[in-house]
């Protein structure tokens, strides 16, 4: 039987960014990340985007505090040309060591203080710029439901050269994964909110159905590793 998407308020998006428990929840989320393999699961899709050029930009909805891709830096970047990094949040918590560890590994940072679609209204399409940014998320598209995720998700179609996510797997197996992460230390928050990741997450081809149908796109949605959900999309 097929779980439906239900997508329900998470407790770390509504308190304040230097609530003791929100603190503590970002924390968990850096050791889930490392959990699932989210930076491992992004570099080897963004390898084939990177590979063979001088300049190249990557722009991050949803940064949060920037150890995602701090990690990805740490492993790609004597293999990767020096990247341009934008790390967009509403509610950015990136900490200056994190600005100076990403410049002593030859990677330029910005952390760019803003609402997806306002900042997406104010970026330039993309077309067959070959300079437009390759934009990726990890756990942040399954905030929102169908017809605002549709809009987010055409938004980025039009400015992107290339499009990662990484996202919750929406199945049983993952869903009894949220429910033991008491198991490794994880606060109230972070136990609350997992569970309702996974009931908002992603299966099948939800993401593709709900890219703009445009044959200049070859689209990549499968399962990837045990509890995530990745979809690669990348002009032909």
């Amino acid at each position: 039987m097929s779980m439906p998407r239900v997508v329900e308020p998470e407790w770390l998006d509504h308190l304040p960014a230097d609530d003791p428990r929100a603190v503590r929840s970002r924390g968990d989320l850096r050791r889930i990340n490392q959990l699932m393999s989210a930076s491992r699961l992004l570099g080897e899709a963004l390898d084939p985007l990177v590979a063979g050029r001088s300049k190249v930009r990557i722009v991050e909805l949803g940064a949060g505090d920037g150890s995602l891709l701090l990690r990805l830096a740490q492993s790609r970047a004597r293999k990767w040309p020096p990247l341009e990094l934008g790390l967009l949040d509403l509610q950015p918590v990136v900490a200056v060591e994190t600005l100076v560890r990403y410049r002593e590994l030859g990677w330029t940072a910005d952390v760019v203080h803003a609402d997806v679609f306002a900042w997406l209204a104010k970026t330039r399409d993309a077309d067959a710029d070959d300079d437009a940014p390759i934009i990726i998320a990890n756990l942040f598209l399954h905030h929102f439901e169908d017809q605002r995720l549709a809009d987010l998700l055409h938004g980025i179609a039009r400015r992107a050269r290339a499009f990662v996510c990484i996202e919750p797997r929406r199945s049983a197996t993952a869903l009894l994964g949220s429910r033991l992460l008491g198991a490794i230390g994880c606060n109230a928050v972070t136990r609350h909110d997992a569970v309702i990741s996974v009931r908002a997450g992603f299966a099948g081809r939800d993401l593709s159905d709900c890219w703009p149908s445009d044959v200049s796109w070859e689209l990549r949605e499968h399962a990837a590793g045990l509890f995530s959900h990745r979809l690669i999309a990348r002009r032909a």
